[in-house]
């Protein structure tokens, strides 16, 4: 860092800052336009949080005018210029806002860049631009900002070419608010036109609250061109587009709107506006989106909808208006009946929050309703970005239960892929005659749960078994006891009893040969000793000599490994070894020497714990062990 004589700072951008700046510059130059839609949208925004500081501080709207944007453009010094009348900036602000990305994800966005421009230009979007779309169409930027409340001599400029620099100095400033210049590059002529940049503004930015102004325009015939007047002219609605009537507003406008209040880049999957009237009055705009944003999984970040209360903007990210499995959903609610001066703390003990989350929740879920059974590829989209968060709401939301249930997704063994697209409406409509439960299987891995051994004897009888691989299931089938009356029964818990499914003769001829093989499991409980809670016959198997289960009432030795991987206790329950009379192997041992015979009880109990995806506490010698029984049979 430098500083001169008139204190005039050079300061380097932050890395991360540096690297947008020329993907942006590369992989967004396609569509250079939006460079003014994401301007715009941040003087909103800025004008959004004076309004909501003066609530308490009237003082600082200083006696100005109405909030408006004022877009301008100079064709001979090859200029556009952005100013609002909002919140500004102070000098820190300037250079927190403007030369860092303070946001989490950060890491992963950079991550997931290929170079290949139009896969960056769609990751680009997700994180959003902002302000450094500037540099898609400047070659040199200029800001100039005066916080509300400081004084005019106050102010701030700050500069940069793009180049990863900037430098920040002071400035003065008559109102407060900032005022952005773009010198534009010799390839952007196209925006120095009040043709072009109302066309723009119409398509991207009529949505927004605020008159946006330009100077009114007319033919001059002598000059056969048209030519500025002094006169000012609003060119969009300058109305919020919540307010309005459905029938009034186009799918694109919906789209521009949602892309201002999600900074998204992309468009929206699906949304629903509503007036609420009645104990409660209300409206809703709520916004489905296409991905996840990076930060979805971070704690410390807040996901909610905007709040404002009678079309005043009162804050971002209200999470208190939507419970936390539908945190992906953006949009706003406005409402008729809060104070102005509502505080988050107000939110969460409020009677007309609990009335308007409530309402929106219904909303939300009748949308998904809808999307599944009437656009079934967009909500398989829906799915694959938000599935895993919407599981969270069977054990958080009680009162929606059974709606969000029949919302779940699966994969399963009828469909031979990890696709989650499986119904549990779907596995009960495929039932087999005589079967009066759903089967389920959980594992790390899509392939650990394909492959399972559980799945043996459900394949040769053809039974569809769900396959649950993400790490909320576990939970999630806590909740989930039955369905349509069906109990949801784990095929890796307990004894099997496939019920009406088993033909009588099977029954009778699993007696006889449980009876024959009792020698054989008591060697195998004497070998094992504590390592095993149990061991018995199993005609749950096909292909394999054994498997691992739990009791009923035990935790699943998936969720053991679960709760010790993320640091948490988790009860000790030895496993169930169950062996398939009817294997080779099992046959094989069964009149081996003692010696021999403690060895093979060791490898079939590790093997059956790898199967299920467990680590050996002591890999080394079960290699031992195995390669001691080949040497020995060879």
């Amino acid at each position: 860092m430098s500083q001169t004589a008139n204190t005039t700072e050079t300061l380097g951008f932050q890395t991360e800052v540096k690297q947008l700046l020329q993907l942006m510059i590369h992989s967004l130059y396609s569509n250079k336009e939006i460079f003014l839609r994401e301007l715009v949208s941040n003087a909103s925004d800025a004008c959004d949080k004076l309004r909501f500081e003066a609530i308490d501080h009237p003082e600082l709207l200083e006696g100005a005018g109405e909030l408006a944007i004022r877009i301008g453009f100079d064709k001979e010094a090859r200029t556009i210029t952005i100013a609002d009348n909002g919140i500004g900036m102070s000098r820190d602000e300037a250079i927190a806002n403007l030369g860092t990305i303070a946001r989490s994800g950060t890491r992963e966005f950079f991550q997931n860049l290929t170079g290949d421009k139009q896969k960056d230009a769609q990751l680009i979007g997700q994180f959003g631009v902002g302000f450094y779309s500037s540099f898609i169409v400047a070659d040199r930027v200029s800001v100039v900002s005066r916080r509300a409340g400081a004084a005019a001599d106050e102010a701030i400029r700050w500069e940069s070419a793009g180049d990863g620099e900037f430098t920040i100095s002071p400035a003065e400033k008559a109102q407060r608010g900032t005022e952005i210049t773009l010198h534009l590059r010799d390839d952007a002529d196209e925006f120095l036109s009040s043709w072009k940049l109302r066309e723009v503004l119409r398509r991207y930015s009529d949505h927004i609250s605020l008159p946006i102004i330009m100077k009114k325009e007319e033919w001059d015939a002598e000059k056969s061109e048209t030519v500025q007047k002094d006169e000012d002219e609003t060119v969009n609605q300058a109305s919020a587009l919540w307010t309005r009537s459905k029938s009034d507003i186009t799918d694109e406008q919906y789209t521009e709107f949602y892309k201002h209040v999600a900074h998204d880049f992309e468009g929206p999957l699906a949304w629903t506006h509503n007036r609420v009237e009645g104990r409660s009055e209300y409206t809703q705009l709520l916004f489905v989106p296409k991905r996840a944003p990076f930060d979805m999984w971070d704690r410390n970040k807040k996901h909610g909808v905007n709040l404002y209360v009678k079309r005043v903007f009162i804050m971002e990210d209200a999470e208190q208006l939507l419970p936390g499995y539908l945190r992906f959903v953006r949009g706003i609610i406005d409402s008729a009946d809060l104070p102005l001066n509502v505080s988050r703390e107000i939110l969460q003990e409020s009677r007309d929050v609990k009335a308007i989350r409530e309402g929106s929740t219904k909303r939300v879920l009748s949308l998904l309703e809808d999307l599944a059974e009437n656009k079934p590829e967009d909500y398989a989209t829906f799915w694959t970005a938000f599935g895993q968060v919407l599981k969270e709401g069977v054990g958080e939301d009680a009162a929606n239960i059974e709606r969000v249930v029949k919302l779940l997704r699966f994969a399963s063994t009828h469909g031979g892929s990890d696709a989650q697209t499986v119904s549990l409406a779907d596995y009960v409509g495929r039932f087999k005659e005589g079967q009066d439960k759903i089967y389920y299987v959980t594992a790390e891995t899509y392939a650990a749960a394909a492959n399972s051994p559980h799945l043996e004897i459900f394949r040769k009888k053809g039974i569809e078994v769900l396959l649950l691989t993400d790490r909320v299931d576990e939970w999630m089938v806590s909740f989930v006891r039955e369905f349509e009356g069906k109990q949801l029964v784990s095929i890796a818990k307990g004894g099997l009893d496939l019920g009406a499914l088993a033909d009588e003769d099977d029954k009778k001829r699993q007696d006889d040969v449980s009876e024959e093989f009792k020698p054989v499991v008591e060697r195998l409980k004497t070998a094992l000793g504590e390592q095993v809670k149990d061991v018995r016959v199993t005609f749950r198997l096909v292909d394999s000599p054994a498997c691992v289960v739990v009791d009923d009432q035990d935790m699943s030795q998936h969720l053991q490994r679960l709760l010790k991987a993320a640091g948490q206790p988790a009860p000790e329950s030895r496993p169930i070894l169950e062996i398939n009379p009817e294997h080779a192997l099992i046959a094989r041992i069964q009149n081996a020497a003692d010696g021999q015979f403690d060895e093979w009880a060791h490898v079939l109990l590790d093997q059956a714990l790898l199967a299920e995806g467990a680590s050996l506490e002591d890999p080394a010698a079960f290699v031992r062990r195995l390669n001691g029984l080949l040497l020995g049979q060879a």
